[in-house]
């Protein structure tokens, strides 16, 4: 009870909205001295450390290599940087962001992009991913994660650890049985060591260029998010649910009524966590108001709250969320700032309490710095990784801060 009259006060007060932080904490370099690194992603290894990987490329190319640190004291240092040469070749996109996942038996999958090259379509992209079967000391060559040769456009992917140890995938697909604008999510497992197999669509009319979102919840439900084209013309976000392993999903039920109507490519996807308190959902639009907003269901999703805007300033992008051991729940984003005559970009935070209710918030970092596409883990009870792309000069460094709440 106390909590909530706290938690109430400071919402009066005006303390939760966006403020930069007196006690700003240093970052913490992990990319090597001399790449353009970008494309940081955290998850956790089979053991349970916590594992942040990335990108990095020659500052004059336009591929790269993926790499991975992991900490052994719970997200205050990494290891040295080590490269999984199978990705050689994978082209940089934070929203198309490479991945990996740990496996139970020591198999590790590497999840990225690489461009198509496909006469039937310029722009378009393939999924591949490389696997580990002995915690990532060596690695299987990388294979598509599609063949059917009536696929020439994969992206926009995320990868889930199931309860019984098998992997799930989702990504956005070209092939679709209907005319209508944008794409077919797929979803497929993996199983063993044979890779991905039975890929089947799921959804179809989704926007085609906004990252999607997998998420498995402590009772095995597979989440699915996306931003889905409704009616032709509006690109809202949507969610479904499987409970029984992925056979068969929910139909789709849409996390707010932005009504954005948009002919383009908003290039920023949705983010979904959990705790006991129920789902936990934030999301980017320009329809009844602009920037980052959140809301949450209690019911697994067949209903939301009413959508509440995060922060003022009408571009932040980009957000990323987690549920933290105590059940608090963290979001992040990044915005436009004014720099003298320039513009920049930081970093926002977000502190909730296991109800939703918002406890403080405030910068992670400094208004003269170029900070982009953050990502954020849970660590500790009351602490949790960021991580996000720092550009200095010509190119891109990755950085991580270890946050209390």
């Amino acid at each position: 009870m106390m909590r909530k009259i706290w938690i109430g006060m400071l919402m009066l007060t005006g303390i939760w909205s966006c403020q930069h932080s007196n006690n700003e904490p240093a970052d913490k370099v992990l990319s090597r001295t001399g790449t353009d690194a970008s494309c940081p992603y955290i998850t956790r290894d089979a053991a349970g450390r916590p594992v942040i990987s990335w990108v990095e490329k020659d500052t004059t190319a336009d591929t790269g290599v993926m790499v991975y640190a992991v900490s052994n004291n719970n997200g205050y240092t990494f290891s040295s940087p080590v490269e999984i040469p199978a990705t050689r070749g994978v082209l940089p996109h934070a929203e198309n962001l490479p991945k990996l996942l740990f496996r139970p038996g020591g198999i590790v999958i590497a999840l990225f992009g690489v461009e198509q090259h496909d006469p039937r379509n310029k722009y378009a992209g393939k999924v591949m991913y490389a696997q580990s079967f002995d915690t990532g000391r060596t690695w299987q060559p990388a294979v598509p994660l599609v063949t059917d040769t009536a696929g020439y456009d994969q992206r926009y992917f995320d990868m889930a650890l199931l309860p019984d140890g098998k992997a799930a995938a989702i990504w956005l697909d070209n092939r679709k049985d209907t005319n209508a604008e944008g794409s077919t999510l797929y979803f497929a497992v993996a199983d063993g060591k044979s890779g991905f197999q039975d890929a089947r669509p799921i959804a179809e009319t989704v926007c085609q260029c906004c990252r999607t979102r997998l998420f498995v919840g402590a009772n095995g439900n597979i989440h699915i998010a996306y931003r889905d084209i409704i009616n032709d013309s509006i690109r809202d976000m949507v969610h479904q649910v499987s409970a029984d392993g992925g056979k068969t999903f929910s139909a789709p039920v849409r996390i707010s009524a932005d009504n954005w109507i948009v002919r383009g490519c908003p290039h920023t996807g949705p983010a979904l966590t959990e705790n006991s308190h129920g789902l936990h959902f934030s999301w980017f639009t320009m329809g009844g108001g602009q920037g980052v907003f959140y809301a949450r269901s209690t019911d697994n999703g067949n209903t939301y709250t009413k959508r509440e805007q995060i922060c003022k300033v009408p571009m932040a992008k980009h957000p990323q969320l987690t549920a933290c051991g105590k059940e608090d729940v963290a979001i992040v984003w990044d915005e436009p700032v004014k720099w003298k005559a320039d513009y920049k970009s930081r970093i926002g935070f977000l502190h909730k309490s296991p109800e939703g209710l918002t406890i403080n918030s405030h910068y992670l970092t400094a208004d003269s710095i170029q900070a982009v596409y953050p990502v954020i883990g849970a660590v500790r009870d009351n602490r949790v990784l960021v991580a996000y792309k720092r550009q200095q000069g010509n190119r891109g460094e990755v950085v991580y801060q270890e946050v209390k709440l």
